[in-house]
């Protein structure tokens, strides 16, 4: 019986840890406005173009 509260324990633990992570990342999400997310969002859609893009054989330089 003692290790079935155990483990209800550690799932509440968890429980817990986990809400308090999402908590804090909302916390920090919020702290931007929309021209900073959008033009974060721009950027990193732009290193992922440039990552897939590929270059010719000549062009390496």
């Amino acid at each position: 019986m003692r290790a079935w509260k155990l483990l209800g324990l550690a799932g509440i633990l968890a429980g817990v840890a986990t809400g308090a992570a999402v908590a804090r990342d909302e916390r920090v999400r919020r702290h931007y406005d929309a021209g900073e997310i959008r033009e974060r969002l721009h950027k990193r859609h732009d290193e992922a173009v440039a990552r897939e893009t590929p270059t010719a054989p000549g062009d390496q330089g």
